[in-house]
């Protein structure tokens, strides 16, 4: 016989974690489940950024991603401290090398102030008074910004949903299932389960599991992997905040930076070029499903067309660690090849929309029992608990509230 819950998140990234918090929490008697094909929680995405909180600079004004992003910065900090976390609210400059991009400077200023995000002008000679081994002709300063580790954040999520009576089902895969007029029926690797409602928080599956599941989508889930290196033989005070370079806007993604780490030290990264398949890490990595569905999507090849000179120069720095190097050293020049060593890359899971556009903001699609959540890159770490908070009053009609789960 099938088991019942009233409640079914697929997928123990961060957010799904924080939904079932947040499920638990505000549905007093409710039988919820987290269903995790892996063997422990926050493994990809969650497992394999940056550990960036972000203040919400970037974002597009009324966006979800710059109001979530805002409220997530205070909600992240604030279960932190509850429940004895680290984080560091170290700042981060943003910093122009030539005339160019301090022309570019300014536009991020200016939307920075729209999202209501504290940000500060500085002069290049100030900018390296508080970095004195930084290049800049200009910065924008971003006191808010910090690093954490959201794996940590994510299993002491689960720890507290399973002390509290929570079914944490890890190495369970979901492999089909069907919406009826009364709920869900799960097919995993491990029997049946049925539910009143099912959250898929899938991230790389995303696509897969809102087809399979009878949403109406129009996008596909494109693989790119970002690559880092860890810092060595440089001292512990190379930097004191985070340093990012100013957007390039021939580029989708937001380039390679220089990032403390809650461990010590510092890496820089990421990239971003296509990975050969959802999961698989190593640069010879290959699943010929997962080749094969990028390779055939009509949006992927439009957004190639679109932005064919900026992916040319990301897979020439993904093949030469001396390219990568170049973008590394046009705000710090003393790393050099021998400081760059191997790191974790991660996957990041991007909508792609058949136009070739980058879906560039969260993105949420429900049937009558099920939500899927299709689109959740970066800042989707930091906005984690109010993304929970919208998912679950999208779900059962509430409010949502940015409490910490």
């Amino acid at each position: 016989m099938a088991e019942t819950f009233d409640f079914v998140v697929v997928g123990a990234g961060i957010v799904g974690i924080a939904t079932a918090r947040r499920l638990q929490t505000t549905q007093p008697g409710a039988r919820v489940a987290v269903i995790e094909k892996e063997e422990a929680v926050a493994l990809h995405q969650s497992g394999r950024n940056s550990g960036v909180i972000h203040a919400g600079v970037y974002y597009a004004p009324g966006s979800a991603k710059a109001r979530f992003c805002r409220l997530g910065v205070a909600a992240t900090r604030t279960y932190c401290d509850e429940n004895g976390l680290n984080y560091e609210t170290c700042g981060k400059l943003i910093v122009a090398t030539d005339e160019a991009e301090e022309g570019r400077l300014q536009a991020l200023h200016e939307r920075a102030v729209q999202n209501g995000i504290r940000i500060e002008p500085v002069t290049g000679a100030e900018a390296r008074r508080m970095e004195p081994n930084i290049s800049a002709v200009a910065a924008l300063y971003s006191p808010t910004t910090g690093i954490t580790d959201f794996a940590a954040i994510a299993r002491h999520m689960a720890h507290r949903f399973t002390a509290e009576g929570g079914s944490l089902r890890t190495g369970e895969a979901v492999t089909g299932g069907r919406e009826t007029a009364q709920g869900v029926t799960l097919t995993t690797s491990r029997g049946e389960i049925q539910a009143g409602k099912a959250v898929f928080c899938a991230g790389l599956g995303s696509d897969r599991m809102a087809q399979a599941f009878g949403a109406e989508i129009d996008f596909r889930v494109i693989p790119f992997r970002g690559e880092y290196y860890r810092i060595v033989n440089q001292p512990e005070d190379l930097v004191r905040h985070l340093i990012y370079p100013v957007p390039n806007p021939a580029r989708p993604f937001l380039g390679v930076h220089l990032t403390r780490k809650m461990d010590g030290g510092f890496t820089v990264g990421p990239n971003a070029v296509l990975a050969g398949a959802r999961e698989g890490y190593g640069k010879l990595d290959m699943n010929t499903r997962d080749l094969r569905e990028s390779l055939s999507y009509p949006g992927f090849w439009r957004l190639v067309g679109r932005n064919f000179a900026p992916a040319m120069g990301e897979l020439a720095a993904s093949a030469s660690k001396r390219l990568y190097l170049t973008r590394v050293q046009r705000y710090c020049a003393r790393i050099t090849l021998n400081d760059l060593a191997p790191y974790k890359p991660g996957i990041r899971a991007q909508a792609v929309s058949r136009d070739g556009r980058l879906i560039d903001d969260f993105l949420f699609v429900d049937t009558e029992h099920t939500l899927h959540v299709c689109n959740a890159p970066s800042p989707a770490a930091t906005s984690s608990i109010p993304i929970a908070a919208h998912i679950v009053a999208r779900l059962t009609g509430g409010t949502a509230g940015t409490e910490a789960p």
